[in-house]
């Protein structure tokens, strides 16, 4: 809803990436965000040809942050985050919960598609939406806010979790599953076979097997143990989730999954 223009307020950046935002501090947080527990360590080379910037502009950068702590460097001449970071990460770490930790991919998700992006996780009678956030494009899906309670065997966020957990498969599979919609899969071993498919993809996707010309892509998010903790997902109109922009949506929706499985892997245990 369009909003009244506020007065400029001195010292104030009117606008992202204004007179107040430092480029080489964002540049060096870029470089930062390129390691990783998977990619712990990055030559020179490599991180100039990662992140596209000038390789002088990195190697200055990189110096800096040694200067400063933030960075070290390895017998071979490699650079890896020092303990500051881990410091940094472990105070943020300390109070966040899956809710927290989901919600910049979330946003994220609705901003870049205009579809609404759900978190779920699992219980007993089956998954819950804890979370969800609208886009520009949503659209309204009855039934589905936060507290609702989704079969397991259908849509894209109960179903990759069922694929993911064998505990699940075992108290909910059996030979009279509801048909929600006239495409819901009830068919025991048709519906094994399209969990191994999800499990083997690393995501789902579903097509009006929920509500009618509702589609959706989600991804498993897994816990420590390799248990599945919740799945992150976003919905939408049928004709939304095709060709390219289908493609588009199930890269993004799982590198969510997996980087947020990353940091609820790094959480304190409670």
């Amino acid at each position: 809803m369009p909003t009244e223009p506020k007065a400029a307020v001195p010292g104030e950046s009117e606008a992202p990436g204004g007179r107040d935002v430092v480029g080489a501090v964002l540049k060096a947080c870029t470089l930062l965000g390129h390691f990783s527990a998977d990619r712990p360590a990055w030559t020179l080379n490599d991180l100039t040809s990662a992140s596209g910037m000038n390789k002088t502009t990195v190697y200055r950068l990189m110096a800096t942050l040694i200067q400063a702590g933030w960075v070290d460097r390895t017998e071979e001449g490699a650079y890896r985050v020092a303990m500051p970071v881990f410091e940094i990460g472990a105070a943020a770490l300390s109070k966040l919960d899956i809710r927290s930790a989901a919600k910049p991919f979330m946003t994220d998700l609705a901003t870049t598609f205009g579809n609404t992006a759900y978190l779920m996780v699992p219980a007993e009678q089956g998954a819950v939406c804890i979370d969800l956030l609208e886009g520009r494009n949503s659209l309204v899906v009855a039934g589905i806010t936060v507290g609702s309670v989704m079969p397991y065997h259908a849509a894209a966020g109960p179903t990759v979790m069922l694929a993911h957990s064998e505990a699940l498969r075992d108290k909910w599979i059996s030979d009279d599953l509801p048909a929600i919609t006239e495409r819901t899969i009830t068919e025991v071993d048709r519906l094994v076979e399209h969990l191994d498919e999800i499990k083997n993809a690393g995501y789902s996707l579903s097509n009006s097997d929920y509500l009618p010309g509702v589609a959706a892509v989600a991804a498993p998010i897994l816990g420590r143990d390799g248990a599945v903790v919740a799945s992150i997902s976003v919905g939408g109109r049928a004709e939304e989730f095709e060709g390219e922009a289908l493609a588009a949506k199930i890269e993004k929706v799982r590198d969510a999954g997996a980087r947020i499985t990353r940091i609820v892997q790094a959480l304190p245990r409670g």
